[in-house]
């Protein structure tokens, strides 16, 4: 049994700090630049804009599974599978006295 944790690995308590600062950053440059959520509600009324916030994400997303796919497939050999966890039932048969 595993008495110990497991730690964190620093790469992500990095990535974490940094992508706050960015977030904060982009607030505070949006505030500074006069954009308040009246502004934004008014330009999302636009059929431009409401297909840009619909067709950004799916598109991020979809250039994501694209990369993962080209990453393992010219990683060369796939993961080997896991063992099944019991062996397969057997059909049934009668027991003694039975059938």
């Amino acid at each position: 049994m595993l008495l110990t944790t497991l730690k964190r690995p620093k790469g992500f308590i990095r990535y974490a700090l940094v992508t706050s600062a960015i977030a904060l950053a982009s607030v505070t440059a949006a505030l500074a630049a006069g954009v308040t959520p009246a502004e934004a509600a008014s330009f999302v009324h636009r059929p431009d804009a409401q297909v840009l916030v619909f067709m950004a994400p799916l598109t991020l997303l979809l250039v994501a599974i694209l990369f993962e796919v080209a990453r393992i497939a010219l990683r060369g050999a796939l993961p080997a599978q896991a063992p099944t966890g019991r062996p397969p039932r057997r059909p049934w048969s009668p027991g003694r006295g039975e059938g």
